[in-house]
Parts: C-alpha cells; structure tokens; sequence
C-alpha cells in the first residue's frame, strides 16, 4: 500500500470555506498580500497528474485563456458531456473513484485533485484522497461555492504543517 501515489488538495479556500462565489468568480483571492509567496512551485513539481471536474476546467479556460496552465503534466476532465481529448487534457467519463484508484496504482508522481466538491466528494466517500494542503485567505463571502459538500462522512485528519504567507493560512492535513 506504502508504493501507491498519493492523492492531494491543494487549493485556497476562504476563512469561512468557500472555493468561489456562487458565479465561479475569485476575485476575492486576487490581489490578497501573499499569493505570490506560497509554496506552488515546489508542490506543482511533487506532481505528474492532475485531475478535475468539468466546471473547473471551463472556468480555467475563461480565467486564463492565453495558455493552459497545467501543459506538460498528464491532465484528466471527469466529465458527463465531454468526450476525447484536446492536446492538454483527456476527457473521462466513467467513475472517478473507479478511475482515481487506478491511477493510485500506476507509477508517478502525487496526483493533484484540482478543483470543488462536485470531484473531491465521491471521491472523499471512497477514502481516496491522501492529503490536503488547503490555503485560508482573509475574507468571508457568507456564500459561494464550498469545499465540501454536506454528509454523512466523518474523515479524520492530522495536521502535518502549518504555514503563514503574509495574509494566507496554509494548513497542511494527511488523512488518517
């Protein structure tokens, strides 16, 4: 079990949970002293395979139309519409957790859930994801999109790290 690829969030939230605002905007996070110090860099080079949800890579597209951002790493859609593939991403339609525990089994690097709760909750469900890097910004939206989704899943964490950058929280979670 100990040679499976680990399954990872990473992702800011704002202080009361939400991804972004009810409209997909994240105009919130833009701007806020310390997203250009965090540890990005280093976490994109942990990683080889990223995976997300249809409405998140739309949303990718609109936000940077110039250049996907995520060329040159294996990049998977779960998608109920989309077929195929483009020359960034594969489109997947079948279970995600399904396809995510094989993926877990093929050699690579860390495999990054990207991305809201549409994705992560199944697949939170199957106890599949690994750990959770997760930056707090300073604000509250009192609505938007959440993280999580409600249910009946209790999923124990320990915390690993804990890190400020400037206005942002990073808090670094493994699954237990």
């Amino acid at each position: 079990m100990s040679s499976q690829r680990k399954l990872v969030f990473y992702g800011a939230i704002s202080a009361d949970g939400y991804l972004a605002r009810e409209n997909h905007s994240l105009d919130w996070l833009i701007g806020t002293e310390g997203e250009e110090d965090t540890d990005y860099a280093d976490f994109y080079e942990s990683v080889d395979t990223i995976i997300m949800g249809r409405k998140t890579y739309e949303e990718i597209l609109v936000l940077l139309p110039e250049e996907f951002p995520y060329k040159g790493k294996e990049c998977f859609v779960f998608s109920r519409t989309l077929t195929g593939s483009s020359e960034d991403v594969q489109f997947i339609h079948e279970d995600a957790a399904d396809f995510i525990r094989t993926l877990k089994h093929q050699d690579g690097k860390r495999i990054w859930i990207v991305g809201g709760s549409e994705l992560l909750h199944p697949v939170l469900e199957e106890k599949l994801v690994d750990e959770f890097i997760i930056q707090i910004a300073p604000v509250l939206l009192g609505r938007g999109i959440p993280l999580f989704k409600s249910g009946d899943r209790e999923t124990r964490l320990k915390l690993t790290d804990v890190r400020r950058y400037k206005q942002f929280a990073e808090l670094h979670y493994e699954v237990k």
